[in-house]
C-alpha cells in the first residue's frame, strides 16, 4: 500500500514539475511575442484593440470586464486608441445613451501588422526545427489548444 502512495506522490510531483516548466515556457514565449509587436501601442492598448475586434462593438464596461481592468483605466486606454484613430465611439442603435467602441480600418490594419510580426517571429523559429520536431510541435499545439479550451475536444 505504501508503494501505491509513493507512486501517486511521484506522479503528482511529476505533474507539478511539468506544469511549472509549461508555465515558464509559455510566459517566456508570450514575453517574446509581445516584444515583436512594435506598433506604437502599449500591451494594454494592443490587447484592448484586439478585444474590440473580438467583441464586435462593445461598451466600455464590457471591454473593461473582458480585459479585467477597472472602467476608468479602460476609458484612458480607449481614449488613447481613439486619439490614434484606431477606434471610434458610436451611439448604440437601440439606446442612444449607450456608447459603444468600434474598431476603425486603421485599428484593423494595426492588428494585422502586429499579428504578422508575431507570426513571422514564430515561423522563423519553427523553420529552424527539424521535421520530427515540427511534427512534435504540431501535436503539442493541439494539446495546448485543448488546455486553453478547458479540455474540450
Amino acid at each position: 500500500m505504501t508503494s501505491t502512495l509513493g507512486t501517486d506522490r511521484s506522479a503528482d510531483t511529476d505533474e507539478a514539475a511539468l506544469a511549472a516548466r509549461l508555465r515558464l515556457a509559455v510566459t517566456r514565449l508570450h514575453r517574446s511575442l509581445r516584444q515583436q509587436a512594435d506598433a506604437g501601442l502599449t500591451p494594454s492598448q494592443a490587447s484592448a484593440l484586439a478585444g474590440v475586434e473580438r467583441l464586435g462593438s462593445p461598451t466600455l464596461g464590457a471591454l473593461a470586464a473582458r480585459e479585467a481592468v477597472q472602467p476608468p483605466s479602460m476609458t484612458r486606454i480607449v481614449g488613447a486608441l481613439e486619439d490614434l484613430g484606431h477606434v471610434t465611439r458610436v451611439a448604440d442603435a437601440s439606446d442612444r445613451r449607450v456608447v459603444r467602441i468600434a474598431i476603425t480600418p486603421s485599428g484593423e490594419a494595426v492588428l494585422r501588422h502586429i499579428r504578422s510580426l508575431k507570426n513571422a517571429f514564430l515561423a522563423e523559429r519553427v523553420a529552424s526545427l527539424d521535421p520530427s520536431e515540427r511534427a512534435a510541435l504540431a501535436d503539442l499545439t493541439t494539446l495546448l489548444e485543448r488546455l486553453v479550451d478547458g479540455g474540450d475536444a
